[in-house]
């Protein structure tokens, strides 16, 4: 039985003890959050310890791993005391707020031993690993190009980073996972239009070493939410819509049976 914990309890933190507390082999022994009356609610519901600095929480409990899901900002220091302490750490995305921090985590993981991943969920979507294993059959074949549609309203509970940071870090981690190639060049454009302190929109054009084109359209200025990828090769195209959520059909050349029950994406294949 794996012990864990939560440092930092706002809206994702709470998503995370609730995931947590539903997990066979896990036991959610303790949060850490600043503010006391939040805690209160949390201890009840979930039948734990808590504290209000992940120092209290280090020296009061001894969690196999803990989930940080402090504001961006907080961590790089958060994560740095987990593993100086000898635990496990996941890290919301962005794993830092800079490159520097980032690679000093990285380099503090291999040092200590400890096991560091990133809260970059997109890439363990059921839709997106089955696209990859079709990928990686050569169905699609050469791939040419990418289009990303990451849009929606602003959410208010970000305040510390903009779009760049909060969301387009999903996409170019799953782009760099199913086009298996380093980035090569970037442009981009960046626009601050309501958030008080970041960009809330990003145009971005990314060319991979392995030749193939990728844009990215993110923003925090759209009223609907839009969640879509789409790959373009020489056989036909792939789309997935991260959206859709009831139980339907995938859109095939074959038709096949949806195989992932209540998660729908949706593939689109030109004949050949």
């Amino acid at each position: 039985m794996l012990k864990a914990a939560v440092i930092g309890c706002g809206a994702m933190g709470r998503n995370h003890l609730r995931v947590l507390s539903e997990l066979e082999g896990v036991e959610l022994v303790a949060a850490a959050d600043g503010d006391a009356a939040r805690l209160d609610g949390l201890a009840k519901r979930f039948d734990v310890q808590t504290f209000t600095s992940h120092h209290e929480l280090f020296q009061g409990v001894r969690p196999n791993f803990v989930v940080v899901a402090v504001p961006t900002l907080a961590h790089f220091q958060v994560v740095q005391d987990a593993m100086n302490h000898g635990i496990h750490t996941l890290v919301e995305k962005p794993i830092a707020a800079s490159v520097e921090e980032a690679e000093s985590l990285a380099a503090l993981a291999r040092q200590t031993g400890m096991l560091l991943a990133v809260g970059h969920i997109e890439h363990f979507n059921p839709a997106i690993t089955e696209l990859k294993r079709r990928l990686e059959a050569g169905e699609l074949g050469r791939i040419f190009q990418a289009h990303i549609r990451r849009l929606g309203p602003f959410p208010a509970r970000v305040r510390d980073v903009g779009v760049v940071l909060d969301l387009a870090t999903h996409d170019i981690d799953v782009l760099r996972y199913l086009i298996s190639g380093a980035v090569q060049r970037v442009y981009a454009e960046t626009e601050q239009n309501i958030h008080t302190a970041h960009e809330d929109m990003v145009n971005a054009l990314l060319r991979f070493a392995n030749g193939v084109v990728a844009s990215l359209d993110i923003n925090w200025l759209t009223p609907t939410k839009v969640r879509t990828l789409t790959l373009t090769g020489e056989r036909g195209m792939f789309l997935v819509d991260y959206l859709i959520p009831l139980k339907g059909s995938i859109y095939l050349a074959t038709q096949n049976e949806n195989p992932f029950g209540s998660l729908v994406a949706v593939y689109v294949f030109a004949e050949d």
